[in-house]
């Protein structure tokens, strides 16, 4: 015993890491879904939302997050589009982030064209506009006039089926932000105070704290917390991918450090005592 405490004294810190690398990995090359445990009211709360709409609503996404926070988001959006398909509802795509446009191609495409749904009947690509604030509030006078009659692939939206039932915020369900900031606050202060929309947000960890008090004021309908919630959103549809892969790749992780952390501790101990010996 005292021979192997000697070793992992002196063990590299290289094989270390090597090890933390191999249990992250694992469980996207095995496809191993560890449970996901107790789902929070918060991501529940917009999941119930979508699920109690009649079907044919329209729901409004927009998609202002660029690659950096992908890997926390898109998980969760993707979860979101196949509920929104599954339960029949149409979905209006948008953003008012620069980097939004690609986020939105590389989800919506593909799950349209698994569902068998149909572009402009059920669902637009409005792609990027810039402006910010004065999108937000645009929307809520015009949506067509907002984004100039064109959707991301240069086609007339006023031409579109799916416009004749939208034209402002009236006709939207619920408009859920996706975010690696406080962007959702923008919506929150502009398009619902304003207008009265239902607003949800998918955020990362890290900005997630911030958006609690206006999901517990009813300023939010609910708040999807980075990839836990994404996670949680994954098996509410009943569909497993990136969000529990990667719970499963931190749980694994987590519980390697902390068992690294304690032999540590006792390898510390014991050279302690045989030092004093």
């Amino acid at each position: 015993m005292k021979k192997s405490l000697t070793k992992l004294e002196g063990l590299d810190r290289r094989w270390i890491y090597l090890i933390i690398f191999i249990a992250v990995l694992v469980p996207f090359i095995t496809r191993l879904d560890l449970p996901v445990g107790r789902h929070s009211p918060s991501t529940t709360a917009i999941y119930d939302y979508i699920e109690e709409l009649p079907p044919g609503s329209i729901i409004a996404i927009a998609f202002d997050y660029g690659p950096s926070a992908m890997p926390e988001l898109e998980p969760a959006v993707r979860a979101m589009v196949r509920h929104a398909f599954e339960r029949d509802h149409r979905i209006f795509a948008m953003t008012i982030h620069p980097q939004g446009a690609l986020m939105i191609r590389r989800v919506l495409y593909p799950l349209a064209e698994e569902y068998g749904k149909q572009a402009g009947v059920d669902y637009i690509n409005a792609g990027f506009k810039p402006g910010g604030v004065a999108v937000i509030l645009g929307m809520g006078r015009d949506i067509v006039r907002v984004f100039e009659d064109t959707d991301a692939r240069g086609q007339r939206l006023s031409s579109m089926p799916m416009m004749q039932d939208l034209r402002t915020y009236d006709d939207i369900a619920i408009l859920v932000d996706l975010a690696a900031n406080t962007l959702p606050l923008a919506w929150v202060a502009y398009a619902h105070e304003q207008y009265r929309v239902q607003i949800g947000a998918a955020v990362t960890a890290v900005v997630a704290t911030d958006l609690y008090t206006f999901w517990k004021s009813g300023q939010l309908v609910g708040l999807i917390n980075g990839l836990k919630g994404a996670a949680e959103y994954e098996d509410l549809v009943s569909h497993p991918g990136w969000g529990v892969q990667g719970m499963s790749s931190q749980s694994i992780a987590h519980v390697l450090i902390i068992l690294l952390i304690v032999l540590g501790n006792i390898s510390y101990f014991a050279s302690r005592r045989r030092a004093q010996a």
